[in-house]
C-alpha cells in the first residue's frame, strides 16, 4: 500500500484497509493468542494487548513489546500477528502488541500514555504472564519505533521498568523535519507531505512550536544515556533516513550500545515491502540476528 501525500480524508479508508489486510493473513498453531483488556491511564479507556506465546513452555520467558506502526494516524495491534507468528517460536519469547489510540481524534500525550499503561502492566503481571521481568525488551516500527524510543526514556526515568533492549526499525523521530531527506517527496512508501500529516495529527496545537516534549519527539531529547541497548534500521530511500542517522550517532555519542543498519536504497517499511527482495530479506535477518544475540541465543 502506497501512502504518498496523504490527506485527512484519506484516513477512514486506510485504516480499513489495513485492518482488513492483517485480519486474512494466514497464522500456525504454534503460537497461542489472547487479548487482554488493561487500565488505560487516568480517565481514558482500556489499552487492549494481544499476548503472543509458544505452545507447550511453561517456564518464564522473554517478553517482546511491540508498538505498531502507521505515522501515529494508521495501523492496529493486529499487524504484529504475522510477525509474532515467526519470531515467538523462532525466539522463545512472549510477544506483546499494544492497541494504542490513534491520532488525530486522539493527540499526544494519549497515545504514548496508553503504550506506558501497557508497559507498566506487563512488568506488574509479568509472574502471571510467565515473563522473566529481567528480559523485557521492546520494538516499533515507524511511528511505533518512535514511542518506543520515547518509553525507552520514561522507562529510565521512572526506575522501575528495566527495559533490555529496544528494536526501532524506520522510527519516526523528530516534528521538525529540518534534515535534507525529510524534505523529500519523490521517495516510495511515505514522503513529507505524509510525514507531516502524521505530527501535524499526533502533537494537535503543539505542532510547529518549541513547546515539543521529549517524549513526543524523543530526537528532541538533551539527555540519551542510560538508554537500553539500540538497534536501528532505516532505508536510504525513506524521508526519515537522515534523523534515524542522527539519533543512532547521539544515542552511542552517549555510551548506549547501538547498532545502525542502512539499507541502500531501501523505503520506508522494507521489512514489510517486495518481501521476496534480497533488501526485504537481509533486513528482517538482520532484526532477527540482532535480537537472538540480546536474548543470549547462539
Amino acid at each position: 500500500m502506497l501512502l504518498k501525500g496523504l490527506a485527512a480524508a484519506d484516513i477512514p479508508e486506510i485504516r480499513s484497509t489495513m485492518l482488513a489486510a492483517a485480519r486474512h493473513v494466514a497464522l500456525s498453531d504454534a503460537v497461542a493468542r489472547m487479548d487482554v483488556a488493561v487500565p488505560g491511564p487516568a480517565g481514558a479507556p482500556n489499552v487492549v494487548m494481544r499476548v503472543h506465546r509458544p505452545r507447550g513452555v511453561d517456564r518464564p520467558l522473554p517478553c517482546l513489546f511491540a508498538i505498531h506502526g502507521g505515522g501515529y494516524i494508521l495501523g492496529n495491534y493486529e499487524v504484529e500477528d504475522q510477525r509474532f507468528d515467526k519470531w515467538v517460536p523462532q525466539l522463545g519469547v512472549i510477544g506483546v502488541s499494544v492497541d494504542y489510540r490513534l491520532a488525530p481524534e486522539t493527540s499526544y500525550p494519549g497515545p504514548i500514555d496508553d503504550c506506558f499503561a501497557g508497559l507498566s502492566w506487563i512488568f506488574d503481571h509479568a509472574e502471571d504472564l510467565g515473563i522473566d521481568p529481567t528480559r523485557i525488551g521492546m520494538m516499533g516500527t515507524s511511528a511505533g519505533g518512535g514511542m518506543a524510543a520515547a518509553l525507552a526514556v520514561r522507562a529510565r526515568e521512572v526506575g522501575s521498568l528495566p527495559i533490555a533492549f529496544q528494536l526501532l526499525a524506520y522510527p519516526m523521530i523528530d516534528d521538525r523535519q529540518l534534515t535534507v531527506s525529510s524534505t523529500w517527496q519523490n521517495v516510495p512508501v511515505w514522503d513529507a507531505v505524509s510525514n507531516a500529516l502524521g505530527w501535524r495529527s499526533y502533537l494537535g496545537d503543539l505542532y510547529g512550536t518549541d513547546q515539543i516534549p521529549a517524549d513526543a519527539a524523543i530526537a528532541r531529547a538533551t539527555d540519551l544515556s542510560g538508554l537500553p541497548p539500540t538497534f536501528i534500521s532505516v532505508g536510504t530511500a525513506d524521508v526519515i533516513c537522515d534523523e534515524n542517522v542522527e539519533f543512532a550517532q547521539r544515542l552511542y555519542q552517549a555510551g548506549v550500545p547501538t547498532e545502525l543498519h542502512l539499507y541502500a536504497g531501501g523505503p520506508h517499511g522494507l521489512d514489510r515491502r517486495a518481501t521476496g527482495t534480497d533488501l526485504s530479506r537481509r533486513s528482517r535477518r538482520d532484526m532477527l540476528a540482532w535480537l537472538s544475540a540480546q536474548l543470549g541465543h547462539r
